[in-house]
């Protein structure tokens, strides 16, 4: 669980204001190219890696759509399709065409969608932050090649007020969420029509409340029929939970009170249901999912690609058993396809991936003790497993269901690492397409297909490289971002020592850590070692990827002579298998801890030059309750923790 409250402690400063080294010989920190800062990192963004920004895979052809500087000069981005292929370059929407009328400047693009075919683009823009995502903004639409066609949705909404438009399948309308109602706005006469009308501080239609957003990630919640003339959304109500208050201190010069609905364990949730509405608005026919919907949650719903019929995934208030359930669209009447159930939890990572038209869908279950993927059926005729073997699928990529291939991640051998793989979908040989000369992090954006993908390859000590590959051949075809002036940055820095380590902590139990040493450690003084911590079930701490800027700053605190690691303990989400990660069920606070002990321990024989008087311990989040459990539990062993949000 994340937190609701962000709670620092203000002994961060404790870094860098307190001497690594009990030693008056230590030098004077001085400002110059090899020593890190805190303005460097923080201030100036010296070490922050640059990605590809926004961009989005045609569903049409071989390319892909990017925001770049204008090819003309001047502010604001042009719109440019890129052929993957052959790389040619055309600018489909030049920056000029971003400028509304009676304005000077272009929008600020900050994402955009093309209707299916391809002829309008949905922009959204000025974003406001909505519980923990900016998920509330402006919405503009252009026709690509009709200079002055710019308009803004919403009629006489207010500025930044809609949420989640997307285009109607045939790309004539835009539904949008606007005052907790779901709205449907024509585009040749700009017409609005309200879909639901009960939208309410307690009634939510098409998007979510705190909790729901938070824990099951449910943000956009209503979904176009394939035909366009229905709209599928969630509606919850959150009349009864209790309110929860906080004081703000810090919009305005005197404090104000927000409250909420925030349902604390064991209280009063939200009711959640699911229904179908026509697009032109009216009565709203809901599914009969069973069950009460305060002791139940539908974390995921999609219409079947004939839209005849809706899968819905129910979880209970255990979040141990999850109900598949096929929906007659036109009656409401479910039937259950699928059961999934786990003694202790189970993951929401199954979306809504249709094979066979419809008839079949890809599920990922750790029912045989690794997660692996699986094809079920809508007539509830049971699992047909597709991978096999003792490694866990740490995600889907992508399905090509044209030539039969199923394509995911995964980490058979290091689990601090990530490659992608792929199987037939009738199973047979698992091959990797990850380099073998790339040891490290992998992730991949696959294009509809599944013929290209952009690929971003990182370490722990080298920045992300993105570029363009051909998948079956992994075949770079051209290098989008290198991210070359922060290697050359990197490379003028007096770096630590990183390295990886198996921490033998006894029972057979091998924990995953990393180390970085000060640069020209002595090993004859005792240097004081710090800990950063997670060690919950929703991330991972040790891995082999780029670590941003808060990783440099461990490197600016091992350039001052503190020894900084982090350790895996059981629990956390790596692929280890299902007994690894299901090992904290009830023991969240108490096995972490354990393992964590048991890891500084191992590491303070392995390392006689780090302080065993000055050991300290920080984390955020989970990772901040984890650093007060390592305190209190373990006093004897940390002298300090630094716990910043904690639970």
């Amino acid at each position: 669980m994340k937190p609701l409250l962000l709670i620092v402690l203000p002994m961060i400063a404790a870094a860098t204001a307190v001497t690594a080294q009990e030693n008056t010989k230590e030098p004077r920190m001085m400002s110059y190219p090899a020593m890190l800062t805190l303005d460097r990192i923080f201030a100036e963004h010296e070490f922050k890696d640059r990605s590809l920004g926004e961009w989005r895979w045609s569903k049409r052809t071989a390319s892909c759509f990017t925001l770049e500087a204008p090819h003309a000069g001047g502010k604001g981005q042009d719109l440019v399709r890129n052929n993957a292929a052959t790389g040619k370059q055309e600018v489909l929407v030049p920056a000029a065409e971003f400028v509304p009328k009676g304005q000077a400047e272009p929008l600020k693009v900050e994402a955009f969608e093309l209707s299916s075919d391809e002829g309008k683009l949905l922009i959204y823009t000025k974003s406001q932050r909505v519980w923990r995502q900016k998920t509330r903004g402006d919405y503009w639409v252009l026709e690509i090649g009709k200079p002055g066609s710019l308009r803004r949705l919403g009629g006489d909404a207010e500025s930044a007020t809609l949420r989640f438009a997307k285009f109607s399948p045939d790309g004539s309308r835009v539904a949008y969420v606007c005052g907790n109602n779901i709205h449907v706005q024509e585009l040749a006469g700009m017409k609005i029509t309200p879909v639901t009308t009960d939208g309410s501080p307690t009634l939510i239609n098409g998007t979510s409340d705190w909790v729901n957003e938070e824990e099951l990630h449910i943000r956009d919640a209503f979904r176009w029929s394939p035909d366009g003339s229905s709209i599928l959304f969630w509606q919850f109500d959150t009349s009864g939970v209790r309110q929860f208050h906080l004081i703000n201190n810090t919009d305005e010069t005197y404090p104000k009170i927000t409250s909420f609905p925030y349902p604390k364990v064991g209280e009063t949730n939200s009711a959640v249901r699911v229904g179908v509405v026509s697009a032109a608005g009216g009565a709203v026919r809901w599914l009969e999912v069973p069950g009460d919907p305060r002791e139940h949650y539908i974390p995921r719903a999609e219409w079947s690609p004939d839209g005849k019929c809706i899968l819905v995934q129910q979880l209970n208030r255990l979040q141990n058993t999850n109900q598949v359930m096929l929906a007659d669209a036109s009656t409401g009447t479910v039937r259950t396809v699928l059961t999934e159930s786990d003694e202790a939890w189970l993951e929401n990572d199954n979306p809504v991936r249709w094979i066979a038209g419809g008839e079949k869908f890809l599920w990922l279950s750790e029912r045989d003790g690794w997660r692996h993927a699986y094809l079920a059926d809508t007539h509830g005729k049971g699992l047909n497993q597709i991978t096999v073997g003792d490694f866990d699928v740490i995600r889907v990529e992508a399905v090509d269901e044209k030539n039969g291939w199923l394509y995911f991640s995964a980490s058979p051998e290091n689990p601090t690492q990530h490659y992608l793989y792929r199987q037939q979908l009738t199973g047979g040989n698992l091959e990797r397409l990850s380099p073998e000369s790339q040891p490290g992090w992998h992730s991949y954006a696959f294009s509809p297909d599944a013929h290209w993908a952009m690929h971003t390859y990182s370490t722990f000590t080298q920045p992300p490289v993105v570029g363009l590959i051909e998948v079956a051949s992994h075949k770079i075809l051209r290098v989008l971002e290198d991210n070359q002036k922060l290697r050359e940055t990197l490379a003028a820095l007096k770096q630590p020592t990183a390295e990886f380590l198996k921490l033998d902590i006894g029972d057979g139990v091998l924990l995953d850590a990393w180390g970085l040493r000060p640069p020209d450690i002595d090993p004859s003084m005792k240097h004081p070692l710090l800990i950063h911590v997670y060690g919950e079930p929703a991330s991972q701490s040790v891995s082999d990827r780029w670590p941003g800027e808060r990783g440099i700053w461990h490197w600016m605190l091992a350039q001052q002579g503190y020894i900084v690691a982090s350790i895996e303990n059981r629990g956390t989400p790596v692929p280890r298998g299902r007994t690894w990660r299901k090992r904290a069920f009830r023991q969240i606070g108490i096995l972490a801890a354990q393992d964590q002990a048991a890891g500084v321990r191992a590491l303070l024989k392995l390392w006689p030059f780090a302080d065993a008087k000055r050991v300290g311990v920080w984390g955020w989040s989970g990772g901040g309750s984890m650093s007060l459990n390592a305190i209190f539990r373990y006093p004897e062993l940390y002298s300090t923790a630094v716990a910043v949000a904690p639970n």
